[in-house]
């Protein structure tokens, strides 16, 4: 007769499917340690790939600090771009990029936006642009906080997530009654199958499920407010610059049933396209894996430029923003 410790001990002696953890048991202080000391490594520099993008932009916005990450902010000033005299007669954008500090488009599409188009649009609308919400997940090409944390499910009251509470914070600082437009800028990359689930199912005690990337663009947009038609404008505005992915054979997305073309919906509650109360809420993610149809990272940073392009110049031919063209 086999004791039930023995076979315990021939349980968790069985590789595991990610470097740290043991199978079915939740990280505890001594794996967020070892996951720490694996994923702090600096891979690209924030000051050069961000925040010298920043000083060129003070000439047109007014480019705002609205926190420091606690860990080092010296090295991780948090800052927002905004359209100077903003007029409660326009309405209210937010752009947000870099939740997911791995992102790369994300950050460096908000930044590009910031540069070749937000002024031509400030005549029609309020903008803030915040281009890196994760400093440090974007120097360290990390999905997580340095606690381990996933922002995109940490917007909420109280939240631990340092990231998320100063972006929280800006937005009730800047007082706005009624958002119009926020669009927060993603990728889902091939890593997220080969690193961040895995390492997601490892934190959590949980078993490793499969999971597939759709190849190509796509928007997850609010369960409980599915604009179907804004949707099919950022869709089609982006369709210029990058292919659309297209469902898997049960019709579905990142395992979400697909809504229409190159849109599945979620629930808005926790993550970044819920910071605010915007009528139109989304969340873009582009695909800059692809094999079948590489793209290079100047499309993925444009295609990003044109999910806010076609959403803006929506709301201009329908909800008749304020400025003349």
């Amino acid at each position: 007769i086999i004791s039930l410790d023995i076979l315990q001990a021939a349980l968790y002696s069985m590789s595991h499917f990610y470097p740290i953890g043991t199978a079915g048991l939740k990280w505890g202080d001594n794996e967020h340690a070892a996951w720490l000391q694996r994923a702090d490594i600096k891979k690209r520099s924030y000051a050069e790939q961000v925040l010298s993008k920043l000083q060129p932009l003070r000439a047109l916005f007014d480019v705002e600090q609205y926190g420091a990450l606690s860990q080092d902010p010296a090295r991780y000033p948090l800052f927002v771009i905004k359209t100077r005299d903003w007029d409660s007669a326009k309405p209210y954008v937010l752009i947000t990029g870099g939740v997911h500090g791995y992102e790369t488009s994300g950050v460096q599409g908000a930044l590009l936006f910031a540069e070749t188009q937000m002024a031509r649009y400030a005549k029609h609308f309020n903008i803030a642009v915040c281009p890196c919400v994760s400093p440090w997940g974007y120097e360290c090409v990390q999905r997580w906080n340095a606690k381990a944390l996933d922002p995109n499910r940490c917007f909420v009251v109280d939240s631990d997530c340092e990231e998320c509470a100063a972006v929280m914070a800006l937005v009730a600082a800047l007082n706005v009654r009624q958002w119009t437009m926020h669009i927060d800028l993603h990728e889902t990359t091939d890593s997220d199958v080969s690193e961040f689930r895995p390492a997601k199912a490892s934190r959590d005690g949980l078993p490793l499920e499969d999971g597939s990337i759709p190849d190509g663009f796509f928007l997850m947009g609010d369960i409980d407010a599915p604009q179907p038609e804004w949707h099919r404008a950022v869709i089609d505005s982006v369709r210029q610059v990058t292919h659309i992915a297209q469902p898997d054979s049960n019709n579905q997305l990142v395992e979400l049933d697909v809504a229409q073309e190159g849109v599945v919906m979620s629930s808005r509650v926790g993550k970044g396209k819920g910071v605010t109360n915007a009528t139109y809420a989304t969340t873009s993610e582009v695909y800059p894996d692809s094999k079948a149809t590489p793209v290079t990272d100047e499309q993925c940073n444009r295609a990003q430029v044109a999910a806010v392009l076609g959403g803006l110049n929506f709301i201009i031919a329908n909800d008749k923003a304020g400025g003349e063209d």
